[in-house]
Order: C-alpha cells, then structure tokens, then sequence
C-alpha cells in the first residue's frame, strides 16, 4: 500500500474551560515528549554526515514515559544501591563520594573525528580544558592537588538541592497511585475497548534522574495488540501507520479503522472521554482533566489539591516482534554496555503511541509514533560498562549526576527566558539524548568516577554545544532522524541557547543559584 497521505485536521477538542497547566518542568523527564524517551553501531557524533537513502520503518523521539512512583514500600535489592527500593518511600539521599584526590589521568589515544569541531572557544581564564567534542575527558591544566579554578561552581551542592524530599515523594505517590489505579481498573471493565490495557512503569521517576520537586509524572498505559503491520510515513524514520494482519471477528478495536488503517486520533478520543467522565467518579480528590494541546499524544489530568501535581497518562500501543528496519543501526552500546546488552535489548517489544506526523501546517491524524522510553530506563538503570559500577559494595559513578545536572541548567534556562520564544522548543529529551550519546562514546567507568563530577558535566555540555552549533544530535535509536534539524528548531533558536550555556560556563553557571 502506498504511503496514505490524510487531509490534516484538527483533533477533536474537548468543551469545558481547563485550570492552566502545572509549570514544572523540574521533575519531567521526557518532553514534549518530545519522548521523552541515534547512531550506528559505534557512537553517534554530531558533526554532519551523510545519510543513505530513507528506509522503511522506524520511530522518532519520545517523551512518554511513567513517572508513576509506587505503592510506599521498600523493596530490598541485591543489586545496585539506586535500585534498593522502586516505590516512592524509598531513600532518596545519595551517598557523598570522597573528595578528589587530584586531576583525572589523561587517556591514551581519542576516537575523536578530526572533521568535529569543539563546541566552544578557548576561554582565556583557568577552568576544564576544552574537550573536543565527545573525546576522551582530559586533566584540568595548571592546578594542584585540591586546588579549584577561580570562581568554581560546587556540583555537589547544586545536586543537594535537587534531591527529592522522602515525604513529599510519598505523598504524591498516594494520592497519584490512587487516581491511576482507579481508572486502570475502569479501563480494564469488560465495557472497555482498553480492557487489555495494563501500567508501564517508565520514566525519570523510574530512571532515578527526577528532579527538585515531585509534582509532574508521566503514566503509560500499555495495549497488546494482535499482529499488526507497519507501514512507514513519508520515510520518517519515526511515524507509521498501523494494520492488523488478520482481524479476527469481534476485534473491539474494530470501531477504531479507518479503512484497514488504525487511527491513532479516534483510539485517542475515545481514550480520554473514558478518562474525562470516569474522574468524575473519584472521591476526595480534586483533580480535572486539561485541555488537549495539539499534537500531544497524553491525557494531562491536573490535581489541584493539597498541592498541584500534573499527571500524563498516555496510551501506547505494544508491539513485539523485529524493531522497524530505521532503528538498525541505532542504540550504539556495543562498546558501552556490550553486544549482548544491546541484541537482549532489542528483543524487547517497542511502542508506539498517538504521536501524530506534521503534515503542512496540520497533522496526519492515523500516525502513530515510536517510543523506546522502557528501554531509556533499562540503560540508566544499567549503565556501567563493568557490571559492578554503583553497585552497593561497588565503585559509585556520576553518570547520573551529570544527566541531572544537564536537566537542570535547560530547565533553570528555560525559567530565565520564559517570557522568549527562543527555547519553547527544546526539552529534557534533548539533554537526555545527548547524555547517552556521550556515555556511549566515553564508556569507561574510571572516567566517570564521583570525584570527576565537574569534568564529567563540563564533557556533556562541550558535546552539547556541539550539538547545538552543528544543528546535529541524532536520535539514539533511529540514526536517520535528526532531532536539532531545522524542520524541528529553527537555526536562531539553537543559536540562543549555545550562547546562553557558554555564557553560564563561562561565569560559573549562576543560573543554578536562581530561582
């Protein structure tokens, strides 16, 4: 069948005035979605390359995932200790690494292109070396032993303030937990079309890198369908349109085709009606549902009391089998987690959810798009290069002090300038892309020691920059989607924001202290 190409509409929108939405973006992990939730075998580098030919099927940025905590209970783990307890009573305090004894040794040889160019200057005042591109991380020059460089920012106390409060975690939990549980039980009703639905539990929640406050989470409710077939949009490498291969008689999802096609915009309406009249049911709670943003694949549900927690419930469809053929060359952790991580990996199901294709200045409302955000979280739950890194009794890195850090500055940005159009477009995704982007290109544990922090995220945001003023960062599992192309963000944009991070680093990232 040849590529269906829809008359861009509008979704259905829903009456009712909505309570604006919940600003923040310090606990989101994903984007817009984007999508939150790349490369080739070996690591994705931002330098412009040449693309092949497009390919059929594939997926694209993704920001849905569950930020649902769980039930307050402590879980005992053997493994590592971020993961000894999952539910939101667990301990959120992080050990303290010892002091840096000295500068981090340099390494020898780089995999470094010489056709990639730095993502900044050389700064006339003392400070990290500049590190081009995703090299290797290299000693900080001319300072001794427990020396730091004039104006030197504390990480360590910025991390502080960004550690979630054992007691506001489990109260959000209770009363997030309960909402959810009441309508997965009502979706799951034998009157439902999404009686088959169950909770995927992904997300920076999950992920261990949420941030500042517990007042956003992302809740996923997965669907297993029979045998579908994909077929790509427009070589997009990220959307598809949706087909069963049989359809047996009585499929309730029947009511959905739009010929043999899937529409992801009508399982979206019913999906939030069901949401929409069943809040209403839920006792001693304050809690509406937002009005829909266009293009937005959730269901933003706002509670209003005792405190405002915005909650994204988002429908996905679970697809298993062989990933999309865009999507071959992506997940570049061989050399990082290894082979087999990566082939264990990809045995896993993928997703798609309501994440309609742009078409003009509209939307293709029968597309669905791809969403790897349950494996972000087996990554970052996993993500030393030695089995052992973090680990109790093991050797504690920074890796996700770093992907902390990174959130932070976007999201402290994004508050200074709210009033600018500059920055609406990026999000957490973005920073998080990067951040694999980097570990999987700098995959010894050695170098991501705790008492490296501040090189550690000075590396990031070097490869950041790059990024930006390369207009390149590649999607890590689907290496042909670019998501700082010009169809995304506009060249300004990426231009406001480069200029403000080398601004920050420049003067020992202020930013972090405002606010």
């Amino acid at each position: 069948m040849a590529s269906r190409r829809g008359k861009p509409t509008g979704t259905a929108s829903e009456a009712g005035a909505a309570a604006p939405r919940v600003s923040a973006a310090s606990v989101k992990g994903a984007p817009p979605e984007p999508s939150e939730s790349p490369a080739g075998p070996e690591a994705a580098r931002p330098s412009a390359r040449r693309r092949g030919p497009s390919r059929a099927s594939g997926s694209r940025r993704e920001k849905s995932g569950s930020d649902l905590p769980e039930k307050p209970q402590v879980r005992a783990r053997a493994a590592r200790a971020e993961d000894q307890a999952e539910g939101p009573a667990a301990r959120t305090g992080e050990v303290e690494p010892p002091a840096a004894q000295g500068p981090l040794l340099p390494r020898a040889g780089s995999r470094r292109e010489g056709t990639a160019r730095s993502a900044r200057e050389r700064r006339p005042q003392p400070g990290p070396v500049e590190v081009p591109g995703p090299g290797p991380l290299v000693p900080v020059p001319g300072l001794g032993r427990g020396e730091e460089a004039p104006g030197a920012w504390k990480p360590r106390r910025v991390l502080h303030r960004l550690r979630l409060s054992r007691q506001e975690i489990s109260a959000a939990a209770e009363v997030v937990n309960r909402i959810v549980d009441h309508l997965l039980r009502r979706l799951q009703s034998c009157e439902s079309e999404f009686k088959a639905v169950a909770l995927l539990r992904t997300g920076s929640y999950y992920e261990r890198v949420k941030i500042s406050a517990p007042n956003e989470f992302d809740v996923m409710f997965k669907l297993e369908l029979p045998r579908i077939q994909l077929e790509e949009y427009h070589n997009s490498g990220a959307h598809y349109f949706v087909k069963f291969k049989r359809n047996p008689r009585g499929n309730p999802l029947d009511q959905f085709l739009e010929g043999e096609i899937l529409s992801a915009s009508k399982m979206l309406f019913k999906f939030r009606k069901i949401i929409k009249e069943e809040i209403k049911n839920i006792e001693d709670t304050d809690v509406i549902v937002e009005k829909k943003r266009r293009g937005s694949p959730a269901v933003t549900l706002l509670i209003r009391k005792p405190k405002e927690i915005s909650v994204d419930v988002i429908l996905a469809l679970e697809a298993k089998g062989s990933w999309p053929a865009s999507t071959q060359g992506g997940l570049p952790i061989s050399n990082w987690l290894g082979a087999k991580v990566r082939n264990d990996l990809r045995r896993q199901p993928f997703y798609l959810v309501p994440k309609h294709a742009k078409e003009g200045s509209g939307f293709q409302e029968e597309t669905w798009r791809l969403s790897f955000s349950h494996i972000e979280k087996d990554i970052l739950k996993n993500h030393g290069k030695s089995k052992t890194c973090c680990e109790i009794d093991g050797v504690k890195c920074c890796r996700k002090e770093c992907l902390k850090l990174m959130k932070y500055l976007l999201e402290q940005l994004k508050k200074k300038f709210e009033n600018r159009k500059e920055l609406d477009k990026f999000c957490s995704y973005h920073v998080k892309t990067a951040f694999f982007h980097v570990c999987a290109q700098d995959p010894d544990d050695s170098h991501w020691h705790s008492k490296n922090l501040e090189l550690c995220f000075d590396h990031c945001v070097t490869y950041f920059l790059q990024c930006l003023k390369t207009e390149q960062l590649e999607h890590y599992f689907i290496p042909e989607v670019n998501l700082f192309s010009r169809d995304h963000i506009d060249k300004i944009s990426k231009e406001f924001l480069s200029k403000q991070i080398e601004c920050e680093r420049n003067n020992g990232f202020p930013v972090f202290g405002e606010f």
